[in-house]
């Protein structure tokens, strides 16, 4: 299988996984929605929210993922892969957008809580767990961000139906409805910290930084480890999508009398380079000898 053909297939397989999730989470919020008003849970009612705004960024996401598997052309010349970095971007200010929603409805029952359908809590739990699950397991082994965050959404939601099922068996055997709202605000709070941190990533590859994993002296000092190079500088490291990525650099190397040497050094780089995670790279070659007109120490090989 060609690396092309390898990256559509991926392409491919990522799509299907959120198409997956789409319907999943679609299925359950309908249900939650009902579920929530049945109960009288502001916890079920609340989560049932944050998953109507997942649907439709998951919707958005689906989308955009189809996007990214178009390869490049006259207006997008590395092609569409960073568009799945939209997807992940609205997935992320959505679930910011709901928690905020979700503490404002959640707090003022701290001080006139609620009763609440406990068993119906149970059944709405138990499902939430399965279901999540189900869609947790499928968007596994997805790498971009993108995915990830779509991933840690499905975690949450099911540690999230992990606590209503503990506080239903709670309150089944005792009338504590102050538990209801204290859980509801608790996971808001630790999907809002958690989505942060994830959506400084996504914003770090928008940006073109360099990937976060990624150590920019770590890669040039594998590069000066080449048989042949003297020194690499100018090097810059981005991503198109958080998976994908990207370098430039300029490479002085001690023998550049003819094009053998060049290409020589350029593919033992570009090898190195892979094994690094680095896909694309653009290799600028500088000869030892001559002084570089871009203040390297070296010129470029016309």
């Amino acid at each position: 299988m060609t690396h092309g053909h390898a990256h559509h297939e991926h392409d491919h397989a990522s799509e299907r996984r959120i198409r997956t999730a789409f319907f999943l989470n679609l299925a359950f919020t309908l249900i939650e929605i009902a579920g929530g008003v049945w109960t009288n849970s502001v916890s079920v009612l609340s989560d049932a929210l944050h998953d109507l705004g997942d649907s439709l960024a998951l919707a958005l996401t689906w989308r955009f993922a189809r996007l990214s598997g178009r390869s490049g052309d006259a207006v997008f010349t590395f092609g569409y892969r960073r568009f799945s970095l939209l997807g992940g971007l609205v997935m992320g200010v959505v679930l910011l957008g709901g928690g905020a929603v979700v503490l404002l409805e959640a707090v003022p029952r701290l001080f006139s809580p609620e009763a609440a359908n406990a068993r119906g809590m149970f059944a709405l739990a138990v499902g939430g767990i399965v279901v999540n699950g189900a869609a947790a397991l499928r968007m596994h082994g997805g790498h971009g961000i993108g995915e990830r965050i779509v991933t840690w959404h499905f975690v949450e939601d099911v540690l999230g139906w992990v606590g209503v099922l503990v506080v239903s068996i709670v309150m089944w055997f005792r009338n504590v409805p102050i538990l209801d709202p204290i859980l509801s605000i608790a996971i808001t709070v630790y999907v809002l910290w958690n989505v942060g941190r994830r959506l400084k990533d996504t914003f770090v590859v928008l940006l073109q930084g360099v990937p976060p994993g990624v150590s920019l002296q770590k890669i040039e000092q594998a590069m000066r480890e080449v048989p042949g190079v003297c020194d690499v500088h100018h090097t810059h490291i981005w991503s198109q999508d958080g998976e994908r990525h990207v370098l430039t650099t300029h490479a002085v190397i001690e023998c550049a009398d003819s094009y053998d040497d060049v290409a020589a050094v350029r593919s033992l780089l570009k090898d190195r380079l892979r094994t690094l995670g680095i896909g694309h790279a653009t290799i600028e070659i500088e000869s030892a000898d001559r002084p570089c007109r871009e203040g390297g120490g070296s010129c470029r090989i016309e």
